[in-house]
């Protein structure tokens, strides 16, 4: 299988982490429908899909975004460029710098910290930025403190060493940046890991019989697609 989600227990918190091999998986962005509008819901997007003949084998929420669903940083699907990259701090998560971007290249996905993707620029065939970084080079976001009393469901993506491999976390209580970050990094081993959102975090996930619902429709999508 190209997904394999799991639920786990790590220092009194519920994670549920669906790793997927890029080298095999068809994985992609989704944002706008073709009469462009949002699919906003996983089921809208899983619909679509089943009249072309495929379905959904995961999907999450992938990057924040504005009051009209359109992303807040730089956003790639399909080789095309909605949005450019965003490189000054600024409110909110989003800003609280370091940020970073998800990258999906061929056979390749990685979590890039923010001026290191500018300094690089990376060929992304999908490529979604949010904020903050979780886990940068190894090491936590400096600005998490371990004592914080800010908690929600949050949810991100780390990617290994070598590209080959991308692990999607969802909180299943609510948690403090501090204590996710520390999962990817101390429990799951990843130098890299980049928050996606936090409240509105929803997971579709078929193998463990998974598929949140929320009344406010979503921005961009992950997704990994297989034949119906």
């Amino acid at each position: 299988m190209s997904v394999e989600c799991v639920d786990e227990v790590y220092q009194d918190n519920s994670y549920t982490k669906c790793t997927v091999d890029v080298t095999t998986a068809d994985i992609s962005l989704f944002l706008y429908k073709p009469d462009g509008k949002p699919y906003g819901q996983f089921t809208t997007l899983d619909r679509a899909l089943i009249a072309t003949g495929k379905q959904l084998a995961f999907a999450m929420n992938a990057g924040m975004y504005h009051e009209k669903r359109d992303p807040v940083g730089h956003y790639v699907e399909n080789g095309k460029q909605l949005k450019g990259l965003i490189t000054n701090a600024g409110p909110g998560n989003f800003g609280l710098l370091p940020n970073g971007v998800f990258c999906i290249g061929k056979n390749r996905a990685n979590v890039i910290e923010t001026l290191k993707f500018k300094a690089t620029n990376p060929t992304c065939t999908h490529a979604t930025q949010s904020g903050p970084m979780l886990v940068i080079d190894g090491k936590l976001h400096p600005r998490f403190l371990k004592n914080s009393t800010s908690k929600y469901i949050r949810n991100g993506v780390g990617t290994s060493r070598d590209g080959t491999t991308a692990t999607f976390v969802i909180s299943n209580n609510t948690v403090t940046f501090h204590a996710f970050a520390s999962y990817f990094r101390d429990a799951l081993n990843i130098d890299q890991a980049l928050y996606f959102d936090g409240n509105i975090s929803r997971l579709y996930a078929p193998s463990i019989s998974r598929s949140d619902f929320g009344f406010h429709t979503l921005g961009p999508i992950i997704a990994v697609t297989e034949d119906k």
